[in-house]
């Protein structure tokens, strides 16, 4: 079996994201370690004046490295 990172959180979160099912998804604007970002968020309201933010997926900056299970980066075109 393939090594991997994904959760079964983050297949049912994606799965949402994906169905249309839901309307309380947003784009949120956000920094990442002092750099700036985005994030996929879900927005619940638990009370009458309050709102929970929950992040579910954030944007690449430019101070991450993402490589692969193997160290391999991917190709900057």
């Amino acid at each position: 079996m393939a090594e991997t990172n994904i959760t079964q959180e983050h297949q049912q979160v994606f799965s949402a994201l994906t169905s249309g099912e839901y309307s309380n998804f947003a784009l949120f604007s956000c920094f990442v370690n002092g750099e700036p970002a985005s994030a996929i968020v879900a927005i619940n309201k638990p009370g009458a004046d309050e709102y929970q933010i929950t992040p579910l997926f954030v944007s690449v900056t430019p101070g991450m490295q993402l490589i692969d299970h193997e160290g391999a980066k991917p190709l900057n075109e």
